[in-house]
């Protein structure tokens, strides 16, 4: 079996060309024998196209993923966008965290991928990590492994495969893995907390884990990172897992920790690793582990074992054809249920409303969401905007590991305490610790358009 069925490359949706840039990297990766792919953007008819294609090129089945956390509309425009996992949460019902597992998975399957890269199951306990957040169901670990084993068996029941991830949990790191290695120097007693959603997952039948490019000395003295590390690797084995083992992506930083991507990639193997996700040089890991296993009897033992629970995964969820679920809410109502308007007070809002937003987002390699979908929103359900009515502020700001950070920078605290001083309301499109004190708070979690609209509906209902 060749080594290209552990990999799966990233392809990128591009405004100005699609998918067609990435010809000559499905070229290459197809011709290495490719095991899937993990699709970043597209319309859902792109999408729908590029798996199809990918598909019949390959003259096999593949599995073909996406992160897609906040329902499928995160990655492809046209399916149904759902709240971040910490605002699913937040309403307690059970019912409605595994409505959205199976959404995810319905609309997933729709444009042909079938391995979700989520939930999350990491725990919110460390009001300083600068990735988790509200991507994380809470900071409880028998509240997110009740509601990870619900979400896993949506999504699954759906046809989709799911990812649990990070293993064995990122919740406690200060620093991001996409730029270093975070490293957890918790005891193993702490630990089995941060592990308990996993057990969950795996309890609940989940498809595949993914492990974090964190290292956790308690687990393994080495100082490895979990991606790399057997003794961690072998831990979630004894667990009952023998799904896949995903690797976080190879191309972020903590992962090769300045070795090269094709080293790194054979340690990861040798640990237990089965896919190989986001290689920056697709060719080079292939070629390295191929000419390795020629003369490492394990390595190429590895491979094999690897391979073969690719090939079962990817049949499962090729025979995966289940009718869709009845009685599903609809995304904008759930929405409308998460919105925490607790803080927010009872008044009328005044027209015009004064709409001024504290975007904390911007400057990135990867651009934000938009800031400008509440004000379209208001703008169509008939509510004006300008100054001389009641001030409402928007603050934007989603998880993003560039940032560094869990809080707002410098500037974006200087424009909150510049508007806030009048602010009838903050409309909080973030993490309910980021709320600022002495004006109501209106918690929308998260700024993806969903929300926007979702809080353009609850001021109209107030500023008539």
């Amino acid at each position: 079996m060749s080594a290209g069925r552990l990999l799966m490359p990233a392809l990128r949706w591009s405004a100005g060309t699609g998918f067609a840039h990435e010809a000559e990297a499905i070229e290459t990766a197809l011709a290495l024998g490719a095991g899937g792919f993990i699709i970043f953007g597209g319309t859902a008819p792109e999408v729908a196209a590029l798996t199809a294609s990918l598909e019949a090129r390959a003259g096999r089945p593949l599995l073909v993923g996406a992160d897609l956390e906040r329902g499928a509309g995160q990655q492809v425009a046209g399916l149904r966008e759902l709240p971040p996992p910490r605002a699913l949460a937040s309403i307690a019902e059970p019912a409605l965290v595994r409505a959205a597992g199976t959404i995810t998975g319905e609309d997933a399957r729709q444009v042909g991928i079938g391995l979700v890269f989520a939930p999350v199951a990491d725990l919110d306990v460390e009001p300083a990590n600068p990735i988790v957040q509200t991507r994380a169901f809470g900071d409880d670990p028998a509240i997110v492994a009740a509601c990870v084993r619900e979400w896993i068996e949506g999504c699954q029941a759906a046809g989709a495969l799911a990812c649990a991830k990070h293993y064995p949990g990122h919740g406690r790191t200060l620093a991001d893995s996409h730029v270093e290695l975070p490293v957890v120097p918790d005891g193993a007693s702490v630990l089995l907390d941060d592990e308990l959603p996993f057990v969950a997952a795996v309890q609940a039948g989940v498809a595949a884990v993914m492990v974090a490019h964190v290292a956790y000395p308690a687990l393994d003295p080495a100082g490895r990172p979990a991606t790399l590390s057997p003794p961690i690797l072998a831990r979630l084995r004894r667990r009952g897992f023998d799904g896949l083992l995903v690797s976080d992506a190879l191309i972020m930083e903590a992962f090769a920790g300045g070795r090269r991507e094709a080293e790194a990639a054979i340690a990861a193997v040798h640990a237990g690793v089965d896919v190989l996700l986001y290689p920056a040089d697709v060719r080079a890991v292939h070629d390295a582990l191929t000419r390795a296993a020629a003369t490492d009897g394990h390595l190429a033992a590895r491979l094999a074992e690897s391979a073969a629970r690719i090939e079962r995964a990817t049949a499962r969820a090729a025979a995966a054809r289940p009718a869709p679920a009845p009685g599903l809410p609809g995304a904008d109502a759930i929405a409308e249920r998460v919105l925490d308007d607790r803080l927010a007070g009872t008044g009328r809002l005044v027209p015009p409303i004064e709409l001024v937003v504290v975007d904390d987002d911007l400057g990135g390699p990867y651009p934000p969401g938009p800031s400008d979908v509440l004000a379209a929103e208001l703008a169509r359900l008939g509510v004006p905007l300008g100054p001389g009515g009641s001030r409402v502020v928007a603050v934007l700001a989603e998880p993003r590991g560039w940032k560094g950070r869990a809080g707002l920078g410098a500037g974006a605290q200087r424009a909150l305490a510049a508007a806030r001083a009048n602010a009838a309301l903050v409309a909080l499109f973030a993490h309910p610790r980021l709320a600022p004190g002495e004006v109501p708070i209106l918690v929308a979690w998260h700024r993806q358009p969903l929300m926007q609209r979702a809080v353009a509906r609850w001021i109209a209902r107030r500023a008539r």
